[in-house]
């Protein structure tokens, strides 16, 4: 699974992704990864997390931090699939309800600011430390 060299810029490796995951469900957060795939092909990965709001349903959410399509089947709508379906998943309160849907990423990514507003998601106006801007599908 490989980006293009433009989109290194945006977003760390697969394998970096998977470490965090794996250090963040030791500290007992619910990790949720899945495959894309088209047929029998992988052609993408998403990482989500979800939060309880330590019981205030205001504060709880899932989150979207990592969802990657390999650069040979971009533009064939696939990440838009699978954000809808990743909105799907927390509508069904499938690990928990939750309140929003929470994504960040780089300003300068152009093409996931277009597809994240056009599913819903708000920019916050909220930074996150890295840089990123949070932007929030209410459910």
């Amino acid at each position: 699974m490989q980006i293009t060299e433009e989109q290194k810029r945006f977003m760390s490796s697969n394998q970096h992704t998977l470490a965090e995951a794996y250090l963040a469900s030791k500290e007992g957060q619910v990790i949720l990864t899945y495959a894309i795939y088209k047929d029998e092909r992988m052609v993408g990965f998403i990482m989500m997390d979800y939060d309880d709001g330590d019981g205030d349903f205001q504060s709880s959410n899932y989150g979207v931090f990592k969802m990657m399509i390999d650069r040979r089947y971009q533009g064939n709508g696939y990440g838009k699939e699978a954000m809808i379906k990743a909105i799907q998943l927390a509508e069904s309160a499938a690990h928990g309800k939750a309140r929003i849907v929470e994504i960040t990423y780089q300003s300068e990514n152009t093409v996931a600011k277009q597809l994240y507003a056009s599913l819903g998601f708000v920019e916050t106006g909220q930074i996150h430390p890295s840089g990123e801007v949070y932007a929030q599908l209410v459910l």
